[in-house]
């Protein structure tokens, strides 16, 4: 009995991963078969390959990097309200922008007091699955600072400086059902990057597991 204690009892606990919330580096996501769900998301598992952080004024949110199948790379955080939700974000280029929608209506987000409205032209390959017809601004030039870190377990600086994050400005626009949304940061160096945004019931994760 003794033997048996050595070998078996000194052996560490597999992590088990049951909450979005606790997701770790390597650890691996497997997202729901519904039709419900673009087909990039559709039945197939991603891995976390890196865990960062948006500080705004008055909240902070965790972002997990995901890698799937090709190397492709979404992001995903989540959204609490009366409910918690998942927000899973794609990274659209220039041409999928001039795909989606007219340009002269896009660079109305920019203009104050941020009141722009979008009407989907069409989509693309990149984009099926992941846009709204119409979307309406909600959010104009918010400032908020992103940490190349995980705010689970390092605390985030609260002086200037290159440990304060990178500044950047966010506008948001949500579709009227406010399942679709559009996110564009832009940063100081005049850098701009626009997300397309899912909202989706946590239980389109079906399965969570400790990677390697």
């Amino acid at each position: 009995m003794s033997f048996f204690k050595k070998m078996f009892g000194s052996e560490q606990k597999q992590r088990a991963v049951t909450q979005v919330k606790d997701l770790q580096i390597n650890d691996i996501v497997v997202f729901t078969d519904s039709f419900a769900l673009p087909s990039l998301l559709r039945d197939q598992q991603f891995q976390v390959s890196a865990v960062n952080c948006y500080e705004y004024e008055h909240r902070t949110q965790t972002e997990w990097v995901l890698i799937g199948q090709s190397d492709v790379e979404l992001f995903l955080s989540l959204e609490v309200d009366d409910k918690t939700y998942l927000k899973l974000s794609l990274k659209v280029e220039h041409h999928d922008v001039e795909t989606l929608f007219n340009l002269d209506a896009f660079s109305e987000v920019f203009d104050e007091p941020g009141q722009a409205f979008l009407t989907r032209q069409s989509d693309n390959d990149h984009t099926q699955g992941w846009s709204g017809e119409e979307y309406k601004q909600q959010a104009f030039a918010q400032v908020g600072f992103f940490h190349r870190k995980d705010n689970r377990v390092t605390q985030l600086s609260q002086f200037e400086g290159s440990e304060a994050g990178e500044q950047f400005e966010l506008y948001t626009l949500y579709d009227q059902d406010e399942t679709r949304g559009i996110d564009i940061e832009v940063w100081e160096d005049g850098d701009t990057d626009v997300f397309l945004t899912l909202f989706r019931p946590t239980t389109d994760i079906v399965d969570m597991y400790p990677g390697s």
